[in-house]
Parts: structure tokens; C-alpha cells; sequence
């Protein structure tokens, strides 16, 4: 079919159509009939015929009221005609895979003109890859998944495997050896945790929470324990067809009466007299994914002390939903264990010494929730800065006021302070052995962890300052805005509270301290 060419009028000739019967109005140099579409408007015909809109320019009104995805749906690109002679559009969303030109709306290593010593090239031509990547198969399936509550969708997850982003997920380490990364862009021994950095805050973008943790967040806490701590035999079974996105696991630690307090954990586990099979009662809260999940990683109360186990589901095994302030597409649930038998080959390092295995990820979890963080704090500032450009009051654009631009420029520092410490501390990781994060990075990064939030924290409710009604509405302009304020208090408390964190980190400083120090 050819295209359909589209017809170039002047301002004069679409002044002429401004009556109910017959309206037309230009946005951006592009003019749209809206006579059949008059009585459908959200707004009612009023605002359509306000002399400032009916046969006028009326970008500025538009653009005031909506955001620009609005005039990229279907319904309404029918209503578009033609363009005016002479114009040509000069607004535009943001392009797939494109950097932002919105100051301080990308790290600095992304701002043109600035530098960093922490990427290569390297680097930078993955971060291109993947912000296509997210922009082309997830960003629609993200919005849409969080309206309806559903799980992401298949395509997706296989669309991940096929460049193997599961796995590259999880980190540098021995499961990316003989893996194809990005089709051949980083090779497995190349692969550190700034590319990790670059996936996890390219992720964040789809600005959409629930199913940010939807995307295998259980995965990323669950497997870890199975690869550093499983048998051969079992890592056979489960590895492959959770990298492949076929299998789905969870990290089931949290409970009604234990959270932070790990060593106060009730869910049991009781070995068979023959020595042969676990008995695990119980229940789990809060264990994202578990809805979906085929494999649970389990922290159990034994005779030896506290020991992790790897529960496959199957009969004594059942998850309800938990209905979160963001959506159910993460799958948030309750999980209960009624005389579960699980393989004692299923136990994941010593018996008694599942402190140690949940210990051991606790780190890279932590720090992966500052990579997210950051990024998402960074969104909102793109948010403000455009609409505090765009709208008007008391006759001038919002930016104008001081108020306005003080709290904005609140938002900048916290944010550039949160990624300039998370590049530090990545930096350190990828110069150190696992041992060695465990022994010297814990502190740093639950301090991080804590700031982190708390900066993000005071961002959401500035935010919804800066856009009023319009932020604490679940759609049109503000929607990213109140899904941010109400869903941003997970991360203050998803892999440790922030004064819990705080306290780890000054009583790991105490221990440091030099025996000799006076003042």
C-alpha cells in the first residue's frame, strides 16, 4: 500500500475550521481534524473551542495538559491530516536508543562532552546495544504489563536469553564461560560489573517498579546461592533452564516475624531418619516472583543452625499473591511449606552454615539496588526539568520560580552524588576477589544503600511538589511522577532497612579502627 501523502496548509486556511461541526487545530506543524473526535475528548468541547485552541497553534496548550505519547497513539494519528506550509516539527519523544539531551537526564559518562575513567569503548558501544534493546522489546511490554498485573511476557524472557542477559545479570563469573554475550559484543572474560551496571540502569527506564522486579528480580538473589554453593549434579538440573528464561526461582528468606533478624528465622527443616530427605515447614512473606517461581531458595531453622535449601514446587508447596503498592505483575507472595521432601542433595553449602550462603549475596544485592536507584532518580529529573519548562503559571514557565528551581536542583545533587559513590565502589569491585567485596565492601555498600534511598526518597515527594495534582495521578502527565512517589519506599526496605544498613556500616568502620587512635 503507498503511503498516504499529507497535505500542507497555511495558518489562515486552518483558522478557518473552528466550530464544533468543523475543527481543526495545529500541534507542532502538524494539523489534526478533531470534528469527530470532539465529543470523545477526556476534556469536553469546551476546551476544544476556546478561541486560543480552535483553528489555532495550539502546541503550547497541548503540551500543557499531555504528554507527547498521546499523539503517538493510533486513534489519534488517524486524526492527523496534514502540516503547515512553510513549518516543520520541532518536538519530538525521546528516539529509540537515543541519549537524552535533557541536562543532568544521563550520567555524566553519557553527557557529550564529558569524560569518566571507569568505561571504554567497550562500555559504550554495550550501553548502546542494550538501551535499544530495552527501548525496542521491553519499554511497551513494561507499561502494559503494569496496568493488567500480569507477569512479563514470555517473548520478552526469551528475547533476554537469546543474547544471554539472564545470565549476564548475575554478574562477572564462571557461569558466562562459553556463553555468547550480546551477540559477541563482550566476551565472557571482558564481562565486569560496570556492564552489569549499564543492563541493571538501563532496565529502570521502562519506569515502571513492579515489573523492574517482575524481570527475574528473584532470579537475581535466588541463583547465586545454587551456583556458589550447589552440587554439580543439582547446578546441572537448574542452571541451564533458569538462564534460559524456561524456569523461574526465588530468593525465600523473609518472614512475618523475621526480616532483617535472618537468625530469627521459623521455617524448619527435619531430615528423614534415613538421612536421605529434608521435611521443610513453614512459611515465606513478601518473596518477589514467588507466584511464578518453579524453584525456592530457602532459609530453614536445622538442628546445626541456619541452612539453605533449594525447594522445587511441587506438593506441600503453595504461594498466594500479595497485593503490593505496585502492581501484582512481580509477584509478590506469601509462601507456605507443609511437609515438603526435598533431597538432602538439594542443600546449598554446609549444613548450619546457610548464614554464610545468604551472607555471600547479600553484597551484590544490595549493590544492584544502588545501581537501580540511582538511575531512577535521574528519570525523575527529566521528568521535572521538562515539565517545569513546558508548563505555565502566573504567566511564565514553572522554571522561573526560585522555589521550583531549588528543588530541583536538590534532585540533581543527590543523584549525581549517589552515582559518583556507586561508580567508586564498582570500580573497587571489579579490582577485587569475592572474599575480599565480602571483607571490605559490605560496609561501604550498605552505607550506599542507605543514602541512596533516603536521597531517593526526598526526590519522590519533591517531585510531586513540583507537579501537584498531577502527581498523585496515575495517568496523563504526572503518571511516572505518582508511580514513583508510591512505589520508591520498596527500596528503603527490599535487602535491608536503611538504619539497619547504616548501623552495618559504622560497626564494621569500629572494627577497623586502630587500637593507637587519640585525639
Amino acid at each position: 500500500m503507498a503511503a498516504t501523502t499529507l497535505k500542507e496548509f497555511t495558518l489562515e486556511e486552518v483558522a478557518q475550521h473552528n466550530t464544533p461541526d468543523d475543527l481543526w487545530v495545529v500541534i507542532d506543524a502538524k494539523v489534526y481534524n478533531l470534528s469527530r473526535f470532539k465529543d470523545l475528548h477526556p476534556g469536553g468541547l469546551a476546551v476544544l473551542l476556546d478561541e486560543e485552541v480552535a483553528g489555532q497553534d495550539a502546541t503550547e496548550a497541548f503540551y500543557g495538559l499531555h504528554r507527547h505519547e498521546v499523539l503517538e497513539r493510533p486513534q489519534y494519528k488517524r486524526l492527523h491530516i496534514g502540516t503547515i506550509q512553510g513549518q516543520k516539527s520541532v518536538l519530538y519523544d525521546q528516539v529509540a536508543g537515543e541519549i537524552s539531551q535533557v541536562p543532568y537526564a544521563e550520567p555524566t559518562w553519557l553527557t557529550p562532552g564529558y569524560f569518566s575513567p571507569y568505561y571504554s569503548d567497550n562500555h559504550r558501544g554495550f550501553q548502546k546495544v542494550v538501551r535499544r534493546f530495552v527501548d525496542e522489546v521491553m519499554y511497551d511490554d513494561a507499561q502494559a504489563r503494569e496496568e493488567d498485573g500480569k507477569r512479563p511476557s514470555q517473548h520478552v524472557f526469551d528475547k533476554m536469553a537469546e543474547i544471554n542477559m539472564h545470565a549476564m545479570r548475575l554478574g562477572p563469573g564462571k557461569h558466562l564461560q562459553g556463553r555468547t554475550l550480546m551477540g559477541g559484543l563482550v566476551k565472557p572474560e571482558e564481562f565486569d560489573y560496570f556492564h552489569e551496571l549499564i543492563i541493571t540502569q538501563e532496565l529502570v527506564r521502562c519506569g515502571q517498579r513492579g515489573y523492574g522486579d517482575a524481570m527475574l528480580g528473584g532470579k537475581v538473589i535466588g541463583l547465586p546461592p545454587v551456583l556458589n554453593f550447589g552440587s554439580e549434579e543439582l547446578k546441572a538440573k537448574v542452571v541451564p533452564e533458569v538462564l534460559a528464561g524456561k524456569k523461574f526461582i526465588c530468593l525465600a528468606i523473609s518472614e512475618a516475624m523475621a526480616g532483617s533478624d535472618v537468625m530469627g528465622l521459623q521455617t524448619t527443616a527435619k531430615l528423614t531418619e534415613d538421612g536421605k530427605e529434608w521435611i521443610i515447614n513453614g512459611s515465606k512473606k513478601w518473596i518477589t516472583n514467588a507466584t511464578f517461581a518453579d524453584y525456592f531458595t530457602v532459609g530453614c531453622k536445622t538442628d546445626d543452625g541456619l541452612t539453605v535449601i533449594l525447594v522445587e514446587r511441587g506438593p506441600g508447596v503453595e504461594t498466594r499473591q500479595i497485593k503490593t503498592s505496585y502492581s501484582t505483575t512481580a509477584g509478590t507472595a506469601y509462601v507456605t511449606f507443609d511437609d515438603v521432601h526435598v533431597p538432602v542433595g538439594n542443600t546449598l553449602g554446609q549444613v548450619g552454615g546457610g548464614i554464610f550462603v545468604i551472607l555471600s549475596n547479600f553484597n551484590h544485592e544490595r549493590w544492584v539496588m544502588c545501581c537501580s536507584s540511582a538511575r531512577c532518580q535521574r528519570s525523575i529529573i527529566d521528568e521535572c526539568l521538562k515539565w517545569t519548562s513546558q508548563r505555565k503559571a502566573f504567566g511564565k514557565p514553572l522554571i522561573s520560580q526560585p522555589v521550583i528551581r531549588s528543588r530541583i536542583a536538590g534532585m540533581i545533587a543527590r543523584t549525581e552524588s549517589v552515582q559518583s559513590w556507586l561508580e567508586n565502589i564498582t570500580y573497587q569491585m571489579t579490582h577485587m576477589t569475592y572474599k575480599q567485596q565480602a571483607e571490605k565492601l559490605a560496609g561501604p555498600i550498605g552505607f550506599l544503600k542507605s543514602y541512596s534511598t533516603q536521597c531517593a526518597q526526598d526526590t519522590a515527594r519533591d517531585a510531586v511538589q513540583i507537579f501537584g495534582g498531577r502527581g498523585i495521578t496515575q495517568t496523563g502527565m504526572g503518571r511516572f511522577i505518582e508511580h514513583y512517589y508510591r512505589t520508591v519506599t520498596f527500596d528503603s526496605l527490599l535487602g535491608g532497612a536503611e538504619d539497619v544498613l547504616a548501623d552495618l556500616g559504622v560497626r564494621q568502620a569500629i572494627r577497623s579502627m586502630p587500637k593507637n587512635a587519640r585525639l
